[in-house]
């Protein structure tokens, strides 16, 4: 099946052809703009709770988690992941035949098979059958209770009223200022995904998530990669022996690595290549590349909602300002997802979502800060986090001590020739009170999920030590770190899930 033949099916789930606007109530309980992952779990909590739900979609329904985002880019992360343990095989007691050929349609048509059949689930007959009034249109605030929705189908506008509104309006790739770029052309995030030809030079700029992602990934399908990273290392918020090792694994892959580099203009050379000049201290020099990547960020979706005519505040590149219980300066508008929050994670936005719904419709008051989220990055090895960094810590004057497991000392990453990683679980220093993690293990990912569970529900490092993990699992390692802890005699008061815990953790 063709690309035009895929899109045409998750159309059919995400904005069916034909689609026929509901006509509005008087009033709905929750109307909430936006059918990403955010707005997708507010509908469905909002209905399952009993309440009258309006859900505005200006675009396809999924957001970009489905459509430009996580799904597309994990579907091809695992393709390229099997052609670097191919090239590989021998490690594995295997053998392969020699001169692998790569095959990227192939990839992106298993990418887009995927992110269809996945559609489904989100489909818009579901939601209708759930009970959720779908709208298919542009939503302008014309006050705090109301929006107007221009229809594009139907070339009308209709009025809806609410008595409590969230907005789950997703963010977009950054735009990048570079002289020349514009007029070279690029691909954005958004737009990866729909090139039909592997890139035969391809550079990224941005060693963020997914730059990194992205960068490793097109190498290992063929392409040849250089990433170009302003700062002096990968994931700047990560702690420097993760983004070193994630350096080196992009570079034993084939990843040119530019770091402390910055791209000052692009140019276009007579035959057509681009030409991309960097800079690094004084150093110049220049790349010659086919496509460009840019990957230096997301902004918020707000510039066309008419906020101010709601009395929302907002910032155009920090986004929706809210507060703990996610409440804009509009008591009866909330906000969730991208759209306000600093770290844009498809698994934050609709844990926020859920939360917004809670307070606004059934009394929640549950706060933000209290929840407890992990993240990850997808390369290879994984880099997991969760709670607090040792440098956070030290700011808090909290005093912390570290201890650290590495991945080749399980038996499991030794038999999977997955030994490359650590588990570092940082502890309050005198107590065995977990304050944070972060894993770097070829499936960090899910082996974050343990650690997570033990900060929310207050479970101390001595009790970790003490579960039984299945035999060879690379979460042997969680257990390792934990059972060396509690051999050392370095405690001196246990963490109980009753205990207060202090303002900031």
């Amino acid at each position: 099946m063709n690309q035009t033949s895929y899109r045409s099916e998750l159309l059919a789930y995400a904005r069916p052809p034909g689609w026929q606007n509901p006509l509005p109530p008087d009033v709905y309980d929750l109307l909430v703009i936006g059918a990403g992952p955010a707005g997708l779990a507010a509908a469905e909590a909002a209905v399952e709770g009993g309440a009258k739900v309006a859900l505005i979609e200006r675009h396809l329904i999924g957001g970009v988690s489905l459509l430009n985002g996580a799904v597309p880019s994990k579907a091809i992360i695992r393709t390229s992941r099997l052609y670097a343990d191919m090239r590989h095989a021998e490690r594995f007691g295997a053998a392969v035949p020699t001169g692998i050929q790569e095959n990227f349609t192939l990839a992106m048509d298993r990418m887009r098979r995927l992110r269809t059949r996945l559609g489904e689930y989100r489909s818009a007959e579901r939601l209708k059958l759930a009970g959720v009034d779908l709208y298919f249109g542009a939503a302008h605030f014309i006050a705090a209770d109301a929006i107007t929705l221009a229809d594009a189908h139907m070339h009308k506008s209709a009025t809806l009223r609410f008595k409590y509104a969230l907005i789950a309006t997703g963010a977009r790739p950054m735009p990048t200022d570079i002289p020349g770029l514009e007029q070279a052309g690029y691909f954005t995030s958004e737009e990866v995904f729909h090139i039909e030809e592997i890139p035969h030079r391809l550079v990224v700029i941005g060693g963020g998530q997914l730059g990194c992602e992205l960068a490793q990934a097109f190498c290992r399908l063929g392409s040849h990669v250089a990433i170009v990273q302003d700062e002096a290392k990968f994931l700047p918020q990560e702690e420097r022996d993760a983004a070193q090792l994630l350096s080196e694994s992009l570079a034993q892959d084939g990843v040119e690595i530019h770091l402390n580099t910055t791209a000052t203009a692009v140019r276009i050379a007579p035959s057509g290549e681009k030409l991309v000049d960097l800079v690094s201290d004084d150093f110049k020099s220049t790349l010659t590349v086919d496509h460009i990547l840019t990957g230096v960020g997301r902004i918020p979706n707000v510039e066309a909602l008419h906020l101010e005519r709601a009395g929302v505040d907002y910032d155009t590149v920090r986004g929706i300002r809210v507060d703990d219980f996610l409440r804009t300066s509009s008591p009866r508008i909330y906000a969730a997802g991208d759209v306000c929050l600093e770290r844009k994670y498809t698994h934050a936005a609709v844990a926020s979502a859920e939360l917004a719904v809670a307070n606004a419709l059934f009394d929640g008051g549950q706060k933000w800060s209290a929840l407890t989220i992990p993240w990850c990055t997808y390369t290879d090895p994984e880099i997991a986090h969760v709670g607090l960094y040792v440098s956070e810590a030290r700011e808090q004057n909290i005093p912390v001590k570290t201890i650290t497991v590495m991945m080749h000392d399980t038996d499991r990453s030794i038999v999977d020739g997955e030994g490359r990683g650590f588990v570092k679980i940082h502890i309050r220093d005198g107590t065995d009170q977990i304050l944070g993690a972060t894993i770097v293990a070829a499936h960090a990912g899910e082996m974050i999920n343990e650690i997570t569970l033990a900060i929310d529900a207050g479970i101390g490092l001595t009790v970790l030590a003490k579960v039984i993990h299945a035999y060879p699992t690379q979460a042997s390692a969680i257990k390792m770190a934990a059972s060396a802890f509690a051999k050392s005699g370095a405690i001196h008061n246990i963490a109980r899930p009753d205990w207060p815990v202090e303002e900031g953790i």
